[in-house]
């Protein structure tokens, strides 16, 4: 098992605005703020969602949209390198209000209502993204 070890450089708390993006915003931000590694956590609620799903099998990404207000019970994802550039990779789960949970994939389409998001600068050996052709998805490499 291989490993590589990063120490966290500081704690940046972002402004994700009523009605953005939240990938895009979080996404943008690591760009402009050259954040090549890092932790995302976040909280709030969206007005909507668009939730990833893989189809193992197919290797194919679907998609679950939801057009009513939603609660984020949980967002958490990572940054590494992928094509030389800043990727963000994060989960989310989200609570209708009768409290049933969906999750998957962030994709772009999850519209803010509000949101509270952490990120995690982390410095040290860096990890980049290359398509396995197992599983069709670009994870990380470690060699």
């Amino acid at each position: 098992m291989k490993s590589k070890q990063q120490t966290a450089k500081k704690f940046i708390w972002i402004e994700i605005k009523h009605g953005d993006d939240l990938l895009k915003t979080i996404s943008d931000f690591c760009l402009e703020n050259n954040i090549k590694n890092g932790l995302i956590f976040a909280i709030g609620a969206l007005q909507k969602a668009e939730i990833g799903y893989y189809h193992q099998q197919d290797k194919t990404f679907g998609k679950n949209l939801i057009s009513e207000p939603t609660e984020i019970v949980s967002c958490l994802g990572n940054v590494s390198l992928k094509e030389g550039k800043p990727f963000v990779h994060a989960h989310i789960s989200v609570a209708d209000k009768r409290g049933n949970v969906l999750g998957g994939h962030l994709n772009p389409g999850c519209v803010v209502f509000a949101c509270e998001c952490l990120i995690i600068h982390l410095e040290g050996g860096q990890l980049t993204r290359n398509l396995d052709e197992r599983t069709g998805l670009s994870l990380w490499d470690f060699s």
